[in-house]
């Protein structure tokens, strides 16, 4: 298992598997070891994956100052990695939450950036969160589904803030709730640190009007992939993200949620090599 270490000392490790050119790749969670992320759908048979565990995850050790989570001060950590890796520019990838780090990277280092691919990635860098409302009308697109009915009152109490998380309406993130689902979803607690998840949105992490600016000019061509069953992000909001880049491509998966390369493998990963072979 490589390691580097970063400007503050903390040793970070990534784990490298497929062949060919490189690409980054960013986790989401947020603060979820890269494990979760397997092959991406046998994106490795392409490329070879770069995966980070970001600090505190996965196989990173754990930081002194548990301030350096906050999403903007875990930028310098993807450059020491890129510098370390012997990188000049990279291809760059990110999920959900993951993906605010990537377009925080993209718009401190616009010119080590040679392609973005955002993943079902909710644009809180950008100012534009998921809303309760956008989570609950692509939940009642489920409609169909034989745990509908027992599991919807419960996620819309949630999100009202009513009551709790219950990994019960899991599926309402999963374009098909099925074994290969459900055995990845079993494997979430073991594979975040909430605490540090907490840390990562602190106040004060984004500045929307300066990273919008930036990645106006971004010279990098973007492509922003939405699940069409994702209430975080929704098409709709993927498609604002999208705007938001001088060239950005916007793909929506259709019958995927927020794991899409789970979804239909083959589907993803023809569309995520298409864009990065330009």
């Amino acid at each position: 298992m490589p390691t580097f270490t970063a400007t503050d000392g903390t040793e970070l490790a990534y784990h490298v598997r497929g062949e060919g050119e490189p690409l980054v790749v960013l986790p989401g969670g947020p603060m979820r070891a890269s494990v979760y992320l397997g092959d991406l759908g046998g994106l490795t048979a392409h490329r070879r994956l770069i995966l980070l565990d970001l600090r505190g995850t996965g196989d990173s050790a754990t930081p002194v100052d548990r301030a350096s989570y906050r999403c903007d001060r875990l930028v310098d950590d993807v450059e020491v990695l890129r510098a370390h890796m012997g990188l000049e520019h990279m291809d760059l990838l990110a999920h959900s939450a993951g993906g605010s780090l990537a377009m925080l990277y993209a718009a401190r280092y616009p010119e080590r950036v040679v392609r973005l691919a955002l993943i079902t990635a909710t644009p809180w860098a950008l100012g534009m969160p998921a809303t309760a409302e956008d989570r609950l009308a692509a939940a009642r697109l489920r409609k169909g589904e034989p745990w509908f009915e027992a599991e919807y009152p419960a996620f819309e109490a949630w999100l009202a803030g009513t009551g709790d998380f219950d990994p019960a309406f899991e599926p309402f993130f999963y374009g098909s709730w099925d074994a290969v689902a459900a055995k990845h979803c079993a494997l979430a607690d073991e594979q975040c640190d909430d605490e540090a998840a907490e840390l990562y949105f602190s106040e004060g992490t984004f500045d929307p009007p300066a990273t919008l600016a930036a990645l106006a000019e971004l010279p990098a061509p973007a492509l922003v992939l939405a699940g069409e069953l994702d209430g975080g992000p929704r098409p709709d909001l993927a498609r604002r993200s999208a705007d938001a880049f001088r060239q950005a491509e916007l793909a929506v998966q259709p019958g995927a949620g927020h794991y899409p390369w789970l979804d239909d493998p083959a589907w993803f990963v023809r569309r995520v090599t298409a864009f990065l072979e330009g």
